[in-house]
């Protein structure tokens, strides 16, 4: 069904409202996926805070324009899936290469974060990227581990002295 001027404007503005607080866009081809498909993987989009929206690549290119996403614009090409992570930059490519698995129609076709373009095989980095409270804890154990080194470095003397007293008292038992 064709839209009108004003739910073509309504597209776009929503579509310029999300890429403008994206983390990552993976573009994907869907040509061939039932619409039992493409209902199972939108429900997994929205527990996993991923913005997934099939629409002209026109309106798509209008919405991106000011956005890190201009980058996509000339690439546009043929029936796409546009997924935006939200919450997580890695969200998108998760999504996508898992669902990709199981339906080999669904085939990423671009990758963009940080104002740079990748081919779809980069989906596979994207997906590998860790989730926000992954990142916290490796950088909590970074932070961490001097103190940790530390403590063992001060106590290693006392350490040293309780092994050659107990070595001490045994060799006098014995």
């Amino acid at each position: 069904m064709a839209l009108n001027l004003t739910q073509k404007q309504e597209v776009v503005a929503e579509l310029a409202e999300v890429a403008a607080k994206a983390h990552s866009l993976v573009a994907s081809e869907y040509l061939g996926l039932t619409a039992g498909q493409l209902t199972d993987l939108r429900k997994k989009a929205r527990e996993q805070g991923v913005f997934l929206k099939v629409a002209k690549n026109t309106l798509v290119s209008r919405a991106v324009e000011n956005t890190d996403y201009a980058v996509v614009q000339d690439d546009l090409v043929g029936p796409l899936m546009y997924a935006f992570s939200q919450e997580d930059p890695g969200a998108a490519g998760r999504l996508i290469k898992e669902f990709a698995k199981a339906n080999d129609k669904l085939k990423p076709r671009i990758v963009a974060i940080g104002g740079q373009k990748y081919p779809g095989t980069h989906v596979d980095v994207l997906a590998s990227l860790p989730t926000r409270e992954q990142a916290l804890s490796m950088l909590l154990s970074v932070m961490v581990q001097p103190a940790t080194q530390l403590v063992r470095l001060l106590s290693e003397p006392a350490s040293q002295v309780t092994r050659v007293i107990n070595a001490a008292g045994q060799a006098k038992a014995a």
